[in-house]
């Protein structure tokens, strides 16, 4: 199973049922024996079932629904360059968003298009402010995400980057660690603790974290991917191809985030 928790519990597909089990399934028929050899040709040169003809998700849905998150992305980042305090609206939205889309049991898909604008105006705000200091930064964060993200979807499929137990238990680990260092640093910034724009997460510290946080969402992208290819091999209703697009662009968005923060570090130096 996956380690992302985005996704639901392992028992979830147990609720969905089985064969023509309530509406939106598929119930599986014996053919007719009684079929003539027109029919059956005729059988055969139908169109494939889609996932709106049955009422499953498919990975083709997942991947339309996540172009449609990114761009969304997209647009809010443009607004948010040019209007930078939105960053500010966009970060308190999309924290809100997120949570409230991660706990709930069947995804909104009104609000995990909401979640994709306002971490578009966040990321915008963000890349703006330090492409102003580090002339070109965010283009550089950009064609490296893709690069990474391209890089592991090549791993994923061939086989040799996989989920596991063991990794699972690892990365959640590494999870709440990132996460209570993270909180401890805004702490220490409000109070005053510690200067610098990313505080503790500055200098060669900043970079050892921010790249075991780039490899932490690198295996979260993975557990995106299992988990969409199980989904749709459990026969999941068509409603949870937003559960997954709203997964990969939290995933995507994490990248991003810190991939432009290790480049930021990296022309300070």
């Amino acid at each position: 199973m996956s380690g992302n928790p985005i996704f639901g519990s392992k028992n979830q597909s147990a609720a969905w049922g089985t064969g023509n089990q309530g509406q939106g399934t598929v119930g599986f028929h014996e053919p007719s024996q009684n079929l003539s050899a027109h029919d059956l040709q005729a059988m055969y040169q139908q169109p494939s079932a889609t996932g709106y003809d049955t009422g499953r998700m498919t990975i083709g849905d997942v991947i339309n629904k996540t172009i449609l998150c990114v761009g969304l992305v997209a647009i809010g980042a443009a607004v948010g360059w040019f209007y930078t305090p939105l960053m500010f609206v966009g970060a308190i939205a999309g924290l809100v968003l997120g949570l409230v889309n991660a706990f709930k049991r069947t995804p909104s898909p009104a609000l995990i298009l909401l979640y994709s604008a306002a971490e578009g105006l966040f990321l915008g705000g963000l890349s703006s402010f330090l492409n102003s200091m580090y002339d070109g930064v965010a283009l550089q964060a950009v064609i490296a995400t893709l690069c990474v993200a391209g890089a592991t979807l090549a791993l994923y499929r061939s086989g040799k980057y996989r989920v596991s137990p063991k990794l699972n238990k690892m990365f959640f680990v590494a999870m709440i660690g990132l996460i209570a260092f993270s909180l401890l640093n805004v702490v220490l910034m409000w109070t005053g603790t510690v200067g610098g724009m990313f505080g503790l997460r500055s200098g060669v510290l900043g970079l050892v974290i921010g790249v075991i946080a780039v490899l932490l969402a690198t295996y979260a992208l993975v557990s995106d991917f299992t988990m969409i290819q199980d989904l749709e091999r459990q026969g999941a209703p068509a409603i949870m191809a937003w559960r997954g697009a709203f997964g990969l662009t939290v995933t995507l968005v994490w990248m991003y985030t810190e991939i432009l923060r290790i480049l930021a570090i990296l022309r300070e130096e």
